[in-house]
């Protein structure tokens, strides 16, 4: 998604640029998602509002709800039913009626987090998450503009999260959403609206998400207590017989873009697959090979096992002697896309865990965060927050507890004003661009579970020996 902003209007891509850097124009005013966090309404339609940065001004959320404390004492929220924001004295009985709203969804799951300010990161989060879908399963990437749209990626990451923390009927909605808007041949467009129609802006299609939503439908189902799929095997299926169908005589599938949102030519190699394809195909065949074999449908199980060992083998080959950059290439620029090698997303890998540490070293930043990648084309100032989470769940689900507490520190430090996850801070420490981000939001959410449980990893085809969910 990191390439929305290009999609604005030179009025508003001017006000973004302005707001990521340490100047603002004061003629210009805020940009229109300056917000630190969402309102809501602890029931049914959750419906949400932006916060204000001057009614953010010495408030704070009600612990475990969506309810924000204003600084004079009094309440905001969306009233149980309602649509619209309202400010009431704290004793309004809409008051207490919300709050426990939200906290009884809480505590009908798990809240991950070991410490205090970790355990309240993930409540806010799961709380986000849940303000940004819709009854009918649409959870957008955030609530403002042009964030304000389905990404298959991203809503496959919060159904994960979602259903880690055991809300399943959640992570269920969000799946069904993304098995009635997938195309024909199996693969999604780059983004939709909340009402399911696809968005047509000239944008080739995000090869990973077809990965994604695989590993998430076969993830899902590891904590569903019936043990069935969490969507329809005719999803799974329109998809892995695209992965498997697309890859080419290298084993490789094609070029295309990734969650960098660019073109193939902007690559240091056009004519080859990023590793931000390679990998999320590869975890998304896999997933569907085990969801095959457990639903007894030994014909695709065995063919789309045979693709994935193709496609591992050509990932080892071509990525593999480089240091597993972005492009196959000597010299290749590495970026957060090698996390998609490591667990929960693969078994564990001495190559993969030198080339993780290579990329921290280059993607690092003065502010302790990361870049998305090397050269990057955006503020080289400015980390990225689902990047560095990212690395959390890496090292979290690999046994690196204390660095996964450092970058899940950072995130907890970087919040903004009320707690919630922006997309990106800046070089002054200061959250950056929209709030919440729901990548961000379910990446830790993710992250905090792995370090407290180990994470299932989807079974390499061939093998019965993979981590079960705790």
């Amino acid at each position: 998604m990191w390439r929305r902003r290009a999609r604005l209007t030179v009025a508003l891509i001017t006000l973004a640029a302005v707001a990521t850097c340490s100047a603002r124009d004061p003629l210009s005013g805020p940009p229109g998602y300056e917000s630190p966090g969402l309102v809501g309404g602890g029931g049914w339609p959750y419906a949400q509002a932006a916060v204000s940065p001057a009614d953010a001004e010495g408030a704070a959320y009600i612990l475990d709800s969506s309810v924000l404390r204003l600084a004079d004492g009094r309440a905001m929220l969306i009233p149980h039913g309602e649509s619209e924001a309202v400010t009431v004295p704290i004793t309004d009985p809409r008051v207490g009626a919300a709050v426990k709203g939200d906290r009884d969804w809480l505590r009908s799951g798990t809240v991950p987090g070991g410490s205090l300010e970790h355990r309240g990161m993930a409540a806010r989060a799961l709380l986000d998450l849940r303000l940004l879908t819709t009854p009918t399963g649409a959870s957008t990437a955030s609530w403002y503009g042009m964030w304000n749209y389905v990404w298959p990626r991203d809503a496959a990451f919060h159904a994960a999260a979602f259903a880690v923390t055991g809300h399943l009927d959640e992570a269920r909605s969000v799946l069904s959403f993304l098995a009635r808007v997938q195309g024909g041949d199996g693969s999604w467009d780059t983004r939709y609206r909340p009402e399911g129609s696809a968005v047509d802006d000239g944008r080739a299609i995000q090869l990973d998400e077809i990965g994604w939503v695989l590993w998430s439908t076969w993830f899902t189902a590891r904590f569903a207590d019936d043990g069935e799929s969490t969507a329809p095997w005719s999803m799974v299926q329109a998809a892995a017989d695209w992965i498997a169908g697309n890859l080419g005589a290298d084993g490789l599938p094609p070029a295309g873009s990734d969650y960098f949102e660019r073109k193939p030519s902007a690559e240091q190699d056009p004519d080859s697959p990023t590793l931000g394809v390679s990998a999320p195909l590869l975890v998304g065949l896999r997933s569907a090979t085990a969801l095959a074999a457990e639903g007894g449908h030994t014909g695709e199980a065995a063919r789309w096992g045979e693709a994935a060992g193709v496609l591992d083998a050509a990932i080892r080959r071509e990525y593999g002697p480089h240091g597993y950059p972005r492009s196959p290439i000597d010299g290749g620029d590495m970026d957060a896309s090698v996390t998609f090698l490591a667990p929960p997303f693969a078994p564990s890998d001495l190559g993969v865990d030198f080339a993780l540490g290579r990329a921290v070293e280059r993607l690092g930043l003065e502010n302790g965060g990361l870049l998305p990648g090397e050269n990057w084309a955006g503020t080289a100032t400015t980390a990225w927050t689902p990047e560095v989470a990212m690395f959390a769940l890496a090292d979290a689900s690999s046994g690196r507890t204390v660095q996964a507490g450092s970058w899940l520190d950072w995130l907890a430090e970087h919040r903004t004003s009320l707690g919630v996850l922006p997309e990106k801070v800046d070089d002054q420490h200061r959250p950056a661009s929209v709030a919440p981000l729901g990548w961000t939001a379910s990446l830790v959410v993710l992250a905090l579970r792995a370090l407290a449980d180990p994470l299932p990893v989807p079974p390499v085809s061939g093998t019965t020996v993979h981590e079960e969910a705790g």
